[in-house]
Formats: C-alpha cells, structure tokens, sequence
C-alpha cells in the first residue's frame, strides 16, 4: 500500500424510477441513496429548484459540508501543531452556487465561519491566524476551482 495514495470507494444507487424511468423532465424522481460499507446510507436527492426532495441531503449541500469538514479537521490538526487547545469549534458556512444560461452552474465562492473557543485567552490571536494554514492543507479545499474564504471568531474559554 502506498501511503501517500488514499482511494476512496462508495455507491450511488438512483431509486427515483416511478415507473417510466426519465421519459419525462418531471417524471422521474432525483431520490438516491449513498452507501458506504459499514456506514448508515445517506439519503440524497437535488436541491428542491431542481425537482429534488427538500427531505434529502443535495450535492450543493455535501460539498459545501465537505468544505466545512475539511476545514474544521485540518485547524484541529494545525491547532495541536502550534500548541494551541481548542474547546469549541462550530462552523455556519455558506456557498454561492450561480447557474448559467446554458442550464450550467458552478459554485463562485465558499464562506466559513467557524466560531472557535480556545483555552487560552492569550492565544486567541493565534488561534484566529491559523485559518490560513489549515486552508493550506486541507484536502477538499485544495480540489476546488472557487476561493474559500474564512471569516473566524475566535474566544476563550
């Protein structure tokens, strides 16, 4: 095994055949399952503006809670590195997807804004400059062709 490869493997199953199959626009469902072994399936669908089931999880929501995953998991890490001790973190992100005439679309932009508690007030000045760094290294962030853009709070404890 090469440790510097990971490959990642999982199903998507459509389950929104309602009889016709896609015969028509409206016709069908977006309703679909993700499956990983070992992992309870995620239920997804489209966004609702595109037929979807507002009940279901949406790709446009998975990438931005990858995004915000991503982030959170490598600032732990940078944080550890730096000797810095978080408490708390807590993220309300935001994504900006814009559609295109020819039916397209593509997200513009990503905003986190992770709320992070610190044990010590004297380090929440460092706490706060280590969004760049965990940007830096975070896997997700770093596939994507659109800025992700970081607005923390930092308080103590």
């Amino acid at each position: 095994m090469n440790l510097h490869e990971h490959q990642y493997a999982l199903t998507v199953q459509w389950t929104g055949n309602l009889g016709a199959g896609t015969s028509s626009y409206r016709g069908y469902s977006r309703d679909h399952d993700v499956a990983i072994p070992g992992l309870p399936v995620l239920k997804g669908s489209a966004d609702p503006t595109f037929h979807g089931d507002r009940g279901r999880y949406n790709p446009e929501q998975l990438l931005l809670a990858a995004l915000a995953q991503c982030h959170m998991l490598s600032y732990l890490h940078v944080a550890v590195k730096h000797g810095v001790v978080v408490t708390g973190y807590r993220d309300e992100a935001t994504g900006l997807m814009r559609l295109n005439r020819d039916g397209s679309g593509q997200f513009e932009r990503v905003v986190l804004n992770p709320h992070v508690t610190v044990a010590d007030a004297a380090q929440a000045d460092l706490a706060a400059s280590l969004h760049r760094e965990a940007n830096q290294v975070c896997f997700i962030a770093r596939s994507v062709n659109f800025p992700v853009e970081h607005q923390p709070v930092t308080v103590a404890a």
